[in-house]
């Protein structure tokens, strides 16, 4: 299995990353089906960094110096998808929902990326339906079944600027935004983009 193209997918219900997956069976026989599901994990040591990056990465890998024991492959997502009848080869679209929720690690890594590429290894399980001479065969997808590849970050951004233009989001408890909503109106903040940028200010640390 070979991931071979990425896309933003522009319609669909959350945000949306298509990967474009062939799936390859070597011996030519026909397959009538594979439910197929897939771990995707990020291995950040497979990149370089430049310094502004670093600086974002802190809150998860911590002081540079520590790197080389922080930065560790760590799980993104997990997908499905059910691959049709084919023989020889097929290309399927396994599409990645993603998230802009920063209490979600792989969201502040990805934020954190000026460019480059993001490295992935997917692996893979699952069921394979084919034919035998009994009727119909069942067969695990080998757990060795993995894929790398190194998703450009442009596509990510641009996924995120389809469906949260120039914006993103904070979860935060019900008791903050009472916090925010009494200081915002206090101060007849306009916005919350304001309201934000007011305590960062009376904190010292305007952006």
């Amino acid at each position: 299995m070979a991931i071979v193209d990425a896309q933003p997918e522009p319609y669909a219900f959350t945000p949306t990353i298509t990967l474009k997956l062939k799936v390859t069976e070597a011996a030519g026989l026909p397959v009538h089906a594979i439910a197929l599901k897939c771990q995707i994990r990020i291995e950040p040591q497979r990149r370089k960094y430049e310094p502004v990056e670093a600086e974002r990465l802190y809150e998860i890998f911590g002081d540079t110096q520590r790197w080389g024991d922080s930065v560790r492959p760590f799980l993104w997502t997990h997908v499905a998808t059910m691959v049709t009848a084919f023989t020889g080869e097929t290309i399927v679209d396994l599409p990645v929902e993603c998230t802009y929720d920063f209490e979600v690690s792989g969201t502040k890594y990805l934020h954190a990326l000026e460019g480059g590429d993001i490295p992935l290894v997917l692996l893979f399980n699952g069921t394979a339906f084919g034919k035998s001479e009994a009727g119909f065969s069942v067969e695990p997808v080998a757990w060795h079944e993995e894929a790398t590849y190194r998703l450009p970050v442009k596509v990510w951004r641009d996924v995120m600027d389809i469906y949260f233009p120039n914006s993103g989001w904070l979860r935060v408890d019900r008791d903050t935004i009472d916090a925010l909503t009494r200081f915002k109106a206090k101060r007849a903040l306009p916005t919350w983009d304001h309201t934000v940028a007011q305590l960062l200010k009376e904190a010292g640390e305007e952006s």
